[in-house]
């Protein structure tokens, strides 16, 4: 079992920084997310270390957690932001980031989002379709824009990881196909209201092994050298995100590693192929800086024990951690006291009213009812795939800073939720 470094056990108390677990559980009840400061800042500046002596950007993908303390801390880094939404830039906007450091990808924008990342003046357009193409160009006619535009090619490159989250392969939802990005290219350059400036790849996420990396950097540099010969100059490679952390026994490649093979392979091609102006590397990572900075805590409810199975019932539930019922995807879980006596197998589930509620299965662990535990590697897609199912308020968000905690989202009440509804008139 690998623990992230800023989370450790002192006296026998489970610690985040230099703040026990209990006092938050105490102060914001449970099920809470919890943050740590230093493990987000610390996790861009892997990224940051990386590229220095670079024309490089680090994006972060705002799909991983979009509260607006998190982006708020990155931008103070000098992040840029990966959107697939409206919603998103309006998060980017509020927490203080810099439209021009904004990619805008996904595979459904809507005439009001362009319009609305238009009047921003944001970075870069992703764009994934024909009809999305004319679509901007309409638009950014209407607002009397020029759009910068970046085609996002599908290079047909397996990338090795959940099939809900491989975006590369020639059957998926995302981008324009390897072999259309040519005609597609012709026509953004033929569109008086777009302007092209890049190529942008994303082939998944979770990846650990840079070999499918690489191979989609070999396409990407294999279609701006075509399109050198449709006389259309590039401004900047954008490779996307996807570098996988750590949940139970992966080895990730580490992000240093990667960006060192990107950089030397992009230098090897510029040199080659007598590229003169300057060409700027974007990157888009989320889990890898959000990840492992954050917890779900929670507190076991009831015990069920079982000829066959052992159960413990705790107040999180799919609706709050997804990935496992989802994804099959494995948290480690610890206890906020280290105890030894008496250990049993159990499943961890919570109270949704699905069977496929469960957060963690066939774990050792040793439980009392009333226990309190820690769902590691929750900062990303935790809080940002959390919903209302059984009408059940979404949880509080807390930042921890060295020794001092910042609630930085107010727990949902029930209230909340019923606010927006209306009875039919009778």
């Amino acid at each position: 079992m690998t623990v992230p470094p800023h989370i450790e056990y002192r006296g026998g108390r489970l610690h985040i920084e230099d703040v026990a677990l209990d006092r938050v559980a105490e102060r914001f009840g449970t099920p809470t997310y919890v943050y740590s400061r230093a493990a987000l800042c610390d996790n861009l500046a892997a990224y940051t270390r990386a590229c220095r002596g670079h024309d490089a950007l680090v994006c972060y993908a705002v799909k991983a957690n979009s509260n607006i303390a998190v982006l708020n801390l990155l931008a103070h880094q000098e992040a840029g932001f990966d959107i697939v939404s409206g919603g998103e830039l309006a998060r980017v906007l509020a927490a203080q980031g810099d439209p021009k450091k904004v990619i805008f990808s996904g595979v459904g924008k809507s005439r009001d989002e362009l319009a609305f990342a238009l009047q921003h003046e944001i970075l870069c357009f992703n764009v994934e379709s024909i009809s999305e193409l004319r679509l901007l160009d309409a638009v950014a006619r209407d607002e009397g824009k020029i759009a910068p535009v970046s085609l996002r090619v599908n290079p047909d490159v397996d990338a090795r990881t959940h099939p809900y989250i491989a975006t590369g392969l020639r059957e998926s939802k995302f981008g324009i196909p390897y072999e259309d990005a040519l005609a597609c290219y012709r026509e953004a350059a033929q569109l008086r209201h777009l302007e092209v400036i890049g190529i942008d790849c994303h082939i998944g996420s979770q990846l650990l092994d840079a070999a499918p990396l690489m191979m989609a950097l070999d396409k990407l540099i294999e279609l701006a050298d075509a399109l050198r010969g449709l006389n259309i100059t590039l401004r900047h490679l954008d490779l996307g995100g996807g570098l996988g952390i750590r949940y139970k026994d992966e080895e990730p490649i580490a992000v240093e590693t990667y960006l060192a093979a990107v950089f030397e392979r992009v230098a090897q091609w510029r040199k080659i192929s007598h590229q003169g102006k300057p060409l700027k590397l974007i990157f888009e990572p989320g889990r890898s800086i959000a990840g492992t900075a954050g917890v779900l805590i929670s507190k076991v409810r009831y015990l069920k024990t079982g000829s066959h199975k052992n159960f413990a019932v705790v107040d999180a539930a799919m609706n709050d951690l997804i990935r496992p019922a989802m994804y099959d995807a494995w948290h480690e879980v610890l206890p906020f006291l280290q105890a030894n006596a008496g250990p049993k197998e159990w499943d961890l589930v919570g109270p949704v009213c699905e069977s496929g509620d469960w957060l963690a299965k066939g774990r050792t662990l040793a439980l009392s009812e009333g226990d309190l535990l820690a769902f590691l590697n929750s900062g990303a897609y935790a809080m940002a795939m959390a919903s209302n199912y059984n009408t059940r308020p979404r949880a509080a968000e807390v930042m921890i800073d060295g020794g001092e905690l910042h609630l930085i989202r107010e727990r949902e009440s029930i209230k909340d939720l019923l606010a927006g509804e209306r009875l039919l008139p009778m």
